[in-house]
């Protein structure tokens, strides 16, 4: 079996390739696409609000707002007071 130089027309389509994959390769950005995110709404009412305040509040903030006559911020105030007492 005898191999035949193969045509111009072919060499030259092999060698192309060849070529074209020296040059560097320019990404383009690809365009994101934006996902649809659910967006809840919760209404926490007002005293709510105020309770996880009053849960989440420091030791400085009480003393503070005891001094400006908030009786529930004197009541904890006395509390945690005895409790260091005892």
């Amino acid at each position: 079996m005898t191999l035949l130089p193969a045509p111009p027309a072919q060499a030259q389509a092999a060698a192309k390739p060849a070529v074209a994959s020296q040059k560097p390769a320019r990404a383009q950005p690809q365009p994101v696409a934006k996902a649809h995110i659910p967006v809840d709404t919760v209404h926490i009412p007002n005293a709510a609000q105020s309770a996880l305040r009053e849960a989440t509040g420091t030791q400085v903030q009480t003393a503070k707002e005891a001094r400006g006559g908030d009786r529930q911020a004197q009541r904890l105030l006395a509390k945690e007071t005895a409790a260091k007492k005892a």
